[in-house]
């Protein structure tokens, strides 16, 4: 599976609602789910935590822990439940998840880790992948951080998606994480030169078409998080850019697909702010943004909101493309 770009699993952000938007505007990317503990897909309500529309795919399952049997046995629930691919997280630097023993901290046991991906190699046949940083607290060094993939590679992992940035272990936060450490996208290229049999995929402080491109000439795809959260319409210009797909559905078209999925949802038991808070960023950049965001605000962010006031969004929508087609 030949993933070029891909929208990078981020917590409290890319849950069900917020995958079947991004699929409305883009149907190439590969979408993953936020980070999963292997104790609430195993013991958890499975339908709540890991259920997905069909129309998500490609998608994949991120997964946190280091208990190897668990890894193991979420693998299996992955593939059984029709994921196509199950990912290690072993970048996430919260305290949280170094108290469980997951994420980046990982990075220092590279003899655990490889033991978990073979278990989960061995327990599936979706592909395992993993997605780690470049290196953690005071250590950034090209032949720690090659060891340590050929190392899990050894165990039957082939993909790696790296975020080109540190992590600090102690003493940031993991928004601070995102930022702080400096990002070093030449280590990267310099894993995938050594390892051409492995795919590589490049991720942090990618948000233009061209950054897309340079890096493509380098690794074998691109992964975005914030950009494509934030503007989700980037999606669009990633279409038609790096995919050649010439039939763009409008804003206006993904709005009425989204009232439809809000609409059936919602008789279902969803609240309408936990998908309409996903559709923020739709006309970010675009005149009509304040219009868009003070509407969503005032009328489908709260707890209680109402759909029946969703009803009327497509007439901000429709006076915004009115705007957009004038100013084009």
């Amino acid at each position: 599976m030949k993933r070029k770009v891909s929208v990078a699993p981020m917590m409290d952000c890319t849950d069900r609602h917020d995958r079947f938007f991004l699929r409305l505007i883009s149907k190439n990317v590969m979408l993953y789910s936020e980070m999963i503990a292997t104790k609430s897909a195993i013991h958890g309500d499975r339908k709540k935590i890991l259920s997905y529309s069909p129309e998500e795919k490609p998608l994949a399952l991120q997964v946190g822990g280091s208990n190897k049997k668990e890894l193991s046995e979420v693998a299996k629930i992955a593939e059984d439940m029709g994921y196509d691919e199950i990912n290690l997280n072993l970048g996430c630097p919260s305290k949280k998840v170094q108290k469980n023993m997951f994420g980046a901290c990982l990075m220092k046991e590279p003899n655990l880790v490889s033991e978990c991906i073979n278990e989960m190699v061995n327990s599936c046949k979706i592909p395992v992948t993993a997605k780690t940083r470049i290196g953690f607290d005071n250590t950034e060094d090209f032949d720690y951080l090659n060891k340590f993939i050929n190392k899990i590679k050894d165990a039957g992992c082939m993909t790696f998606i790296i975020h080109a940035r540190k992590a600090i272990l102690k003493g940031l936060t993991p928004k601070q994480n995102l930022n702080i450490p400096k990002l070093n996208y030449e280590i990267v290229y310099e894993i995938k030169k050594k390892n051409s049999d492995l795919e590589i995929i490049i991720n942090g402080g990618i948000s233009k078409i061209e950054e897309i491109k340079n890096n493509l000439d380098k690794c074998d795809g691109v992964m975005i998080g914030r950009a494509i959260y934030q503007n989700p319409f980037f999606l669009a210009d990633i279409e038609r850019e790096i995919f050649n797909v010439q039939n763009i559905p409008s804003r206006e078209d993904v709005t009425k697909e989204l009232l439809k999925y809000l609409e059936k949802e919602v008789k279902l038991g969803t609240r309408v702010n936990h998908i309409m808070r996903h559709a923020v960023g739709l006309y970010h950049g675009q005149p009509g943004s304040k219009n868009w965001k003070r509407y969503l605000s005032d009328n489908m962010m709260a707890r209680d909101s109402d759909f029946q006031k969703a009803k009327h969004i497509m007439t901000i929508v429709q006076n915004n493309e009115k705007v957009n087609q004038t100013i084009a």
